[in-house]
């Protein structure tokens, strides 16, 4: 199981060094295997605290000459905004609205920065350097994640959320290795240990193995609107296996990208990100260790009116000999 020190930071403070951590999860029965490093010491590539920083997107000009460049003012916390030629697609719709009043935060690598380079199959390092795109001069870039070594990510540029995780506030010049910078730990989860299946799980390690307070998440939920049980019914056919399970229904979704801090946590723990959908659903398994799923409500109900039903039936049992299942793949 991949474990971020940032994610594990949520519920545990971490008061030792990485390496002196791993150690003692290792010898307390949590093999730490490897520890992956993002941008701080340890790393192929640290990010430069004075060249690599949080920065702000002012305007998106058209580029004269070419129509899949733009032009992007950056407010990287200088006296004066800086000019970078970009073809990321995801800050096109930007292009021609004038100045931004609260124009997305991103990571600007100025001149000199060593990056690893997004156009290249794998990891190579490149330095940046000034040069003309389509008659344009450029000499700093706004980065994707391939080009920081945070994942193989390039069809566009980190556009950071404002509703970041608290304690990561992400201000304009600050070094980016103080927000995305980070150390994953990969832990060999053993049956005898299934407790710690979960950042919440290994948090409750850190806490017992280093006298520090562990902050547990808070549960509450307020639900409004008809109960659900007028929704939707379940049965547990097989309460050995399963002696519980409950439903929610959540109306009035909209699907899309998760924000970006939920698609980050989710790489750097090994996972890929679908939709806010499916990402919450894996986001909750892998931060408190409790599995869940979520079901298109419309095509449930559909299925139980085709069967002359009311209302939908999640039945939870043993599978039936020549029972078919179709998987998300």
């Amino acid at each position: 199981m991949k474990v971020p020190i940032s994610w594990l930071k949520d519920y545990v403070d971490i008061t030792i060094p990485i390496e002196e951590l791993a150690q003692r999860l290792t010898l307390a029965g949590l093999e730490v295997e490897h520890i992956d490093y993002y941008g701080v010491l340890g790393a192929e590539l640290v990010w430069d605290r004075d060249k690599i920083v949080i920065a702000q997107i002012v305007e998106v000009k058209p580029h004269p000459n070419a129509d899949r460049l733009v032009l992007a003012d950056i407010d990287y916390g200088a006296s004066e905004t800086h000019q970078v030629v970009t073809g990321a697609p995801n800050i096109f719709h930007l292009k021609g609205q004038g100045r931004l009043a609260h124009g997305p935060k991103v990571v600007f690598a100025r001149e000199g920065s060593v990056l690893y380079d997004g156009h290249q199959p794998g990891r190579v390092l490149m330095t940046l350097k000034p040069a003309k795109l389509r008659g344009v001069r450029s000499d700093s870039m706004v980065c994707s994640e391939k080009e920081l070594g945070l994942s193989d990510e390039h069809e566009g540029i980190i556009l950071l959320d404002d509703d970041a995780p608290a304690g990561t506030p992400f201000r304009v010049g600050m070094p980016a290795a103080d927000t995305l910078g980070d150390a994953v730990l990969d832990i060999a989860i053993l049956p005898n240990v299934a407790r710690a299946a979960s950042i919440l799980g290994v948090a409750r390690e850190v806490a017992a193995l280093t006298g520090q307070k562990l902050r547990q998440p808070a549960y509450e939920l307020n639900g409004t609107g008809p109960a659900v049980e007028n929704g939707v019914r379940v049965e547990i056919l097989d309460s050995d296996l399963c002696s519980r399970f409950t439903a929610t229904i959540v109306r009035n979704v909209k699907i899309g990208p998760s924000p970006y801090w939920v698609q980050r946590r989710l790489r750097l723990a090994g996972q890929r990100p679908i939709s806010n959908i499916v990402d919450v659903s894996n986001y909750v398994m892998f931060d408190v260790g409790q599995p869940i799923h979520t079901f298109d409500y419309d095509k449930l109900l559909a299925r139980a009116k085709s069967r002359g039903e009311s209302r939908p039936t999640i039945s939870v049992h043993r599978a039936k000999a020549g029972e078919h299942m179709q998987t998300l793949d």
